[in-house]
């Protein structure tokens, strides 16, 4: 089975989204499938407005109707809102394919951080973008039922892992600060709600992961936390298991990838009662949810690792991705022909000859 995935969330960005995207690509094989990605890799880009670090690409329909004609996919899955994401589905509709989408951020939420748009009107926006689709996939029952509130109805659960082999306790530290180290990681930007983490007086040291948009007005904010900037990999790992305690501050995450890194490393989180902390760490002890966050921070120092670690290995990329292509397996059919006017249309001469060679 030959399966495309669409997303405008793709390398150089490091999230969550970009990861849970490329361990659904790694693991295919295993489950019989081909994935491609159809990414902004190979068109022209420009800076998010707001957000230059992301880059989004300017492409077109018949340039994404071309693309997905090269791969003759079974499937189609789109990852993002974007335009990548919204030239996929026009070209999908136009052809007739079934496709699914997946919702990896409280977009409406994230909207109205940055500017004074109703909320109303973004999910407006996300039901006209995913109303077409076999079924969208979100990573928690909290997400679920918020969006089913909101007339969604084509929902399926597709939750999210973490690399166990990576992330774990490490006898020896890389940080040489004051403890207890209480660490941040992930996007540093305004809707991450860094300043709720920052602002709180704890003992010993505040250390941040990440890169984005607010990092220069934060460290001048606060001079006395330390940010590391991007780090990936080993470095990352090493990092989460040199500290004492994860604290998420943000408000808006679906779920946070990184919250299960951290548990892995046998670090306990600290976090507000919102969805994404409340739906991964429900009922396992090994997080404390308040809305005070500097109690949550101090009184999860008390949590023996070895709860952490056990939440941690119930979560595997293996099963994720068991979800993820279950779902596709589900939903999609044997692909008929796409209609050749429509296709010629969206591709012109040149796409119709390609069409008739690879059908």
């Amino acid at each position: 089975m030959r399966v495309l995935i669409a997303t405008d969330a793709w390398r150089p960005q490091i999230n969550g989204v970009v990861r849970s995207l490329e361990r659904m690509a790694e693991a295919g094989p295993d489950f019989g499938v081909t994935p491609k990605m159809l990414t902004p890799e190979g068109f022209r880009q420009i800076g998010l407005p707001s957000y230059p670090d992301i880059r989004i690409a300017l492409a077109t329909q018949r340039a994404i109707a071309e693309r997905i004609a090269d791969f003759a996919p079974d499937h189609v899955h789109i990852a993002t809102e974007g335009p990548i994401g919204w030239l996929a589905r026009a070209v999908c509709l136009a052809q007739k394919r079934v496709f699914t989408t997946s919702y990896h951020t409280r977009f409406p939420q994230y909207v109205a951080a940055r500017w004074p748009i109703p909320e109303s009107w973004s999910y407006g926006f996300l039901r006209r973008f995913h109303g077409p689709a076999a079924a969208v996939m979100v990573s928690t029952a909290t997400v679920e039922a918020e969006l089913r509130q909101h007339g969604f109805d084509n929902i399926v659960r597709w939750g999210r892992g973490v690399d166990l082999a990576l992330f774990h306790p490490r006898p020896q530290s890389v940080l040489d600060l004051p403890r207890p180290i209480f660490l941040s990681v992930g996007r540093v930007a305004v809707e991450k709600n860094l300043d709720a983490f920052l602002s709180l007086r704890l003992p010993g040291s505040k250390v941040v992961v990440g890169d984005g948009p607010a990092r220069a007005d934060l460290q001048r904010a606060y001079p006395d936390a330390v940010f590391l900037g991007t780090r990936e990999g080993e470095d990352l790992a090493a990092i989460y298991a040199s500290s004492d305690v994860f604290v998420f501050p943000s408000l808006t995450d679906t779920f946070g990838i990184v919250l299960l890194e951290a548990a892995a490393s046998g670090l306990p989180v600290a976090a507000f009662p919102v969805q994404g902390p409340r739906d991964v760490f429900a009922g396992s002890g090994a997080a404390v949810l308040d809305e005070d966050l500097r109690s949550a921070a101090l009184q999860a120092l008390r949590i023996p690792r070895e709860i952490c670690l056990e939440l941690a290995g119930r979560h595997s990329w293996q099963a994720s991705a068991s979800q993820f292509y279950g779902h596709i397996r589900r939903v999609a059919r044997p692909q008929a022909a796409p209609d050749t006017t429509a296709f010629a249309s969206l591709c012109g001469a040149e796409g119709r000859e390609r069409h008739r060679l690879t059908a």
